[in-house]
Parts: C-alpha cells; sequence; structure tokens
C-alpha cells in the first residue's frame, strides 16, 4: 500500500468530498473541440469572428482575484489560459473550482475564445468539470501567473535520476523533454521514408531466437514453457534478414529492439533500437554512399538542415563524408603499424612500446587489440562523420575478405562526435567460408567470452542454396537522436531506459 504524505493526504479528502457532493473526479467522458493550439490559431486568423471552444488539460497555473480566477491548463499542443468569472460561472460554481482544484488536476472548459486587456489569447470560461483529479503533485511544479499575467517557470525538474525512472512526470513538467521525443519519432518515420522510397521492404524478423548471432555480445537468455527449451532475445537482425535474401527478397530493412547483456553507459542500453539493412548486389562502397545520402536526409526532416549543434561542434552531415582507413587511422594516433604486428603477441609488445600508459587485456586476442587501439586512441578524434574502412578478418567474422588480402575484410563503421554510430560490410556469402570463421571464432574465445559467436547450422544451411553478394548495414538508432537532440546520455533519448532496482 502507498504511503501518503501530508498534501496526498488534504487531494485524497478532496476526492472523498467531490463523491459526497455528486461530482465525479474520474469521469468516463471528455468532450474537446480543439487544442490549445488549435483553438488559439483560429481566434487570431480572425479576432472578430466568434469561437466556441470546449478544451481540455492540465492545469498548470492557478491565480484567483476576488470576482476573477485565472489559470493556466496545458494539453499536448501547449498552454491556453482560463478566465473565470463570476458573472458567467456564478459564484458558487467559482469558489467551488478554487476550493476543490489543485495544480496538476485534468479539466475541460468550455466558453469562448477572446484576448485579456493584458493582451493574451483565452478563453472566457462558461462552464467547466474535473476530468481527472491529481493526488500525487508533480515535481518542480513551479509555474506562478504574476499581476502582469505572465506565466513564470520557478523550478524545473532536473535530478538525471528521478526523470529516468519518472518518465511520465519529466514528460508532463519538462515541455522540452516532449520535443525531444517528438524529435525522435521524425527521425525513425524519416529513416523509413528514405528506406521506402529507395526500393527496400520493411520486415519482421524474431525476437526469440533458438540461437543468438549476427554481432558479438552476451545474449539475455530466456526460456520456453511449452517447447521446453532456452531461447535467446536477439542481438542482431542480421543472420534472419540476409536469410530472406536467399529467398529473393533483394532489398530488406528492419527497424526494431535488440537485446544485448551488457554494461550500461552514455551511449550503451541493454535494450536499444536498431536499424539494419540488406542489400542483394551491392558492396561496402554502395552502402556507404547510400548511408550518407540516408542520414543527411533524416537531418534535414529532424532538424531542418544537415549542420547539427552537438555540444560544442558542429556537425556537417552534408556528403561526402571523410573516409579513413582504419590502419592508417590507428598509425597516426597511436603510432602502430597492425599491419607490421600479425599475431597477438607481437602486437601486444608493440603497444607496450609504443603506449607505455595503455593498459589493454593481455589475454586479448589480436582482434580484440585492435579494438583496444581504436577504442582508446582514434575513436575520440572523429568528430565529424567519418567513415572507417577496411578492417582485420578476426574482428569481423561476416564480412568479405578483400581480394588480394585475406586478412582484412571490406567493412566499414560510421563515426560522429567520437562515438560509433554504424556499422557495415560487404557480406560474406561463401558458406565454406563461414563455417570456417564460425569454427575459427569458437576455437580463439573462452567459452563465456561475449565476443564468442555460436555456429549457426541454419544459416549455413540457408547460404548453401545460394546468397547473392551483398552490402549490409546496421545503425543505432538512439545513438543518432542523440545527437540530432543535441542530448549527450542515452537514457535521454530512451523513454524509459534499464535501471537499476529501486531500493
Amino acid at each position: 500500500m502507498a504511503e501518503y504524505n501530508s498534501l496526498e493526504k488534504i487531494r485524497l479528502q478532496k476526492v472523498e468530498e467531490l463523491r459526497a457532493e455528486g461530482v465525479e473526479p474520474y469521469p468516463t467522458r471528455a468532450k474537446r473541440t480543439h487544442t490549445n493550439a488549435q483553438a488559439i490559431a483560429e481566434f487570431e486568423a480572425d479576432e472578430t469572428k466568434e469561437i466556441k471552444a470546449a478544451l481540455a488539460g492540465r492545469i498548470r497555473s492557478m491565480r484567483p482575484k476576488g470576482k476573477l480566477t485565472f489559470a493556466h491548463i496545458e494539453d499536448g499542443s501547449g498552454k491556453v489560459q482560463l478566465f473565470l468569472r463570476v458573472n458567467e460561472v456564478g459564484a458558487e460554481r467559482l469558489e467551488f473550482f478554487n476550493r476543490m482544484f489543485d495544480l496538476g488536476d485534468f479539466i475541460e472548459a468550455t466558453g469562448v475564445m477572446f484576448r485579456t486587456k493584458a493582451g493574451e489569447a483565452s478563453l472566457h470560461v462558461h462552464d467547466f468539470k474535473l476530468l481527472a483529479k491529481s493526488i500525487t503533485p508533480l515535481p518542480a511544479d513551479k509555474d506562478v501567473t504574476q499581476e502582469d499575467g505572465t506565466v513564470v517557470r520557478y523550478a524545473t525538474l532536473e535530478d538525471p535520476e528521478l526523470r529516468a525512472r519518472q518518465r511520465y512526470a519529466d514528460l508532463a513538467v519538462n515541455p522540452d523533454v516532449r520535443e525531444t521525443f517528438r524529435k525522435r519519432a521524425a527521425l525513425i518515420k524519416s529513416l523509413r521514408t528514405f528506406l521506402d522510397d529507395h526500393g527496400f521492404l520493411e520486415v519482421e524478423t524474431p525476437i526469440l531466437q533458438p540461437l543468438y548471432g549476427g554481432a558479438a555480445a552476451r545474449p539475455f537468455v530466456t526460456h520456453h514453457n511449452e517447447l521446453e527449451q532456452d531461447m535467446y532475445l536477439r542481438i542482431s537482425f542480421e543472420l534472419y534478414l540476409k536469410r530472406l535474401l536467399v529467398g529473393n527478397l533483394e532489398k530488406v530493412y528492419e527497424i526494431g529492439r535488440d537485446f544485448r547483456n551488457e554494461g550500461v553507459s552514455f551511449k550503451h542500453n541493454p535494450e536499444f533500437t536498431q536499424l539494419e539493412f540488406y542489400w542483394a548486389y551491392a558492396d561496402y562502397l554502395q552502402v556507404m554512399e547510400l548511408t550518407e545520402e540516408m542520414v543527411s536526409y533524416a537531418a534535414e526532416q529532424v532538424t531542418g538542415s544537415t549542420k547539427v549543434k552537438y555540444g560544442e561542434h558542429e556537425l556537417e552531415f552534408k556528403p561526402p563524408w571523410k573516409r579513413l582507413e582504419m590502419r592508417q587511422g590507428i598509425l597516426e594516433t597511436s603510432g602502430i603499424d597492425i599491419d607490421e604486428h600479425k599475431t597477438a603477441e607481437a602486437l601486444l609488445k608493440a603497444i607496450k612500446e609504443q603506449q607505455p600508459s595503455a593498459a589493454p587485456d593481455p589475454k586479448s586476442t589480436r582482434g580484440k587489440l585492435i579494438d583496444f587501439l581504436l577504442s582508446e586512441f582514434l575513436e575520440p578524434t572523429l568528430i565529424q562523420p567519418t567513415f572507417l574502412y577496411n578492417y582485420p578478418r578476426d574482428i569481423s567474422p561476416l564480412a568479405k575478405s578483400m581480394p588480394g588480402d585475406p586478412l582484412t575484410v571490406e567493412r566499414f563503421e560510421g563515426y560522429v562526435a567520437g562515438f560509433e554510430l554504424c556499422n557495415a560490410f560487404t557480406e560474406l556469402n561463401d558458406p565454406l567460408d563461414q563455417e570456417q570463421r564460425f569454427l575459427e571464432m569458437g576455437r580463439d574465445y573462452e567459452a563465456d567470452d561475449e565476443e564468442k559467436h555460436p555456429m549457426d547450422e541454419d544459416y549455413l544451411r540457408a547460404m548453401r542454396y545460394g546468397m547473392p553478394p551483398n552490402g549490409g548495414f546496421g545503425m543505432g538508432v538512439d545513438r543518432l537522436a542523440m545527437v540530432f537532440t543535441n542530448k549527450h546520455s542515452i537514457r535521454e533519448v530512451l523513454l524509459f531506459p534499464a535501471l537499476r532496482k529501486e531500493e
């Protein structure tokens, strides 16, 4: 049972009083003819015309003033002022409003739009009713109407932990947060529109999978009672989407949730939104060009420009983006040429000699050591949109090797603002080569290593039917949302991020 504080007990008492007076504090029906913004816009289009409106929203401010009461209500479109006068609503009803209504309550008000002496477009209220009584006052809910009619916000909800745990309250009192999630929705819509317009087919693949794969990550494990088998929440769409290429669906994509049982950071959440597409008869260079077109298009749709402000940086997404070979980038930032060190032992020795303050795991494979160099030295320098390309085969088990260079694969990652945004390959379509790489991944990593990639016999069977050459792409939508909304934590762009259990 909830434990109520003194303010909540006062409001609970009002609920009882309302019912005793025959007023239902949570009625079944509401009648609204306009949003607040629509009513104001219609009135301001022709102020000589009588605009009758029934408005609804949450009370954000109240200012009784003798035979008048001013209030502001807020709906999803914004705020509007209510003007209640004893002449229209009557003395008893005005007293009832001032006594029984509180900040946070939802109200329906009917009347006529007019402009007050202070110049504010308002609703001259003829009648009103309660739609939902607020028991718990919203946190930092301090909008106060001044004598001149202006509304001043004296406090805002800023505690990041409280905002993440109680997103409903965060949305209710912080309009900028609502705008963040409107932009996120616009981003996803723009990505869909771009891919649809380029001939891609949106599909859905299983979230519960008998075998996880398509990425290097530890999965979440669950159990299917009827089938009597363990199942995995997917870590990637990749292996299922590429099965569709075998079935002659040549351009496919999916936008959905992936689940990776890993740490939480400013750019990681265990549950996240991913976009993946696969394009038959294309390679990583063609995917590179499509990527910069798609992200540039999304930037314009969401922010109105290809130039996006992110922290202290102005990022330019207009194509072409910078292209940098991984080997060259690591050499320039760490002083180590990875091609000169073909084994993990040799590369570890070079790191210790060239960068004595660096602390890689001495048990790391060569691929993990290269990834260490990338994240420690190169990644923080990649601020403007950049394609880092040509990766070592031993950290890219699903990518096709470059002709004449079996140790390097046709892979790129897109970086912006110092973190990875997307990942793409010229996809491996040789089933024998793929099987060998699965075997290598199983042999090179410990049994509990999250980088270990399981053997997927059904995927190999699909490949043996024949898979066209293709380019594949994956992007974390949440990270792009961070950039487009100028947020520096992934929690800011997730409505309900993963949090430690509240004590």
